[in-house]
């Protein structure tokens, strides 16, 4: 291997470290661009850069993991480490949710961005006061609005969110198979007929 090639693949490993220790000292979420800038990457990079980062903190078993939403990027504590965190804090460890909350909340997080009307089509009722307890709870944010008739407000998910069900990014969410109830009814009507 060339003294170039060792330079460039030494300056790589050093990317997941210097991530973790910008995140760590900003005690913020920063958002991609702030670190593709500071350690002039690119997205490529970034993203191989975070990858590694995140696969480290987990199989070490750390306190802490990368959590990513949209183009925030922070670390978090561990989910399997939430009850002694909210003992130091006096937290208590889950928030209480009702049935509509949930369900509201599942609608959002897996059809986000959305609007209220488009909840309640899928929900088949009215949403406020599920919407209300989300947004009071942290669980979910208003993120703008939809370009269409009255500019409806969407809503999101939080890192809130992530942290309280112990994810670290949207796409842990559990896949979810949907069929309609006349999808399966010809589908039975159609294995009975065939011998």
């Amino acid at each position: 291997m060339r003294d170039e090639d060792k330079q460039v693949e030494e300056r790589r490993k050093e990317f997941p470290a210097a991530i973790e220790s910008l995140l760590f000292v900003a005690g913020r979420p920063l958002e991609r661009s702030e670190l593709r800038k500071l350690l002039a990457l690119n997205d490529e990079q970034l993203n191989d850069a975070l990858q590694v980062l995140a696969l480290e903190l987990a199989q070490q078993r750390r306190g802490i993991r990368l959590q990513q939403l949209g183009e925030q990027i922070q670390l978090v504590t561990a989910p399997e480490n939430a009850r002694y965190v909210a003992a130091l804090l006096g937290l208590p460890l889950s928030a209480r949710l009702t049935a509509a909350a949930l369900e509201t909340l599942s609608v959002i997080a897996y059809r986000q961005p959305i609007t209220r009307s488009q909840i309640e089509g899928i929900r088949g009722v009215n949403s406020d006061r599920a919407l209300i307890s989300l947004l009071q709870q942290g669980l979910v944010e208003e993120i703008g609005r939809a370009p269409t008739v009255g500019r409806p407000a969407l809503f999101a998910t939080t890192t809130d969110f992530l942290q309280q069900f112990g994810l670290t990014s949207l796409q842990e969410l559990p896949g979810v198979q949907i069929t309609r109830p006349e999808t399966e009814q010809a589908a039975a009507v159609n294995t009975e007929k065939q011998p």
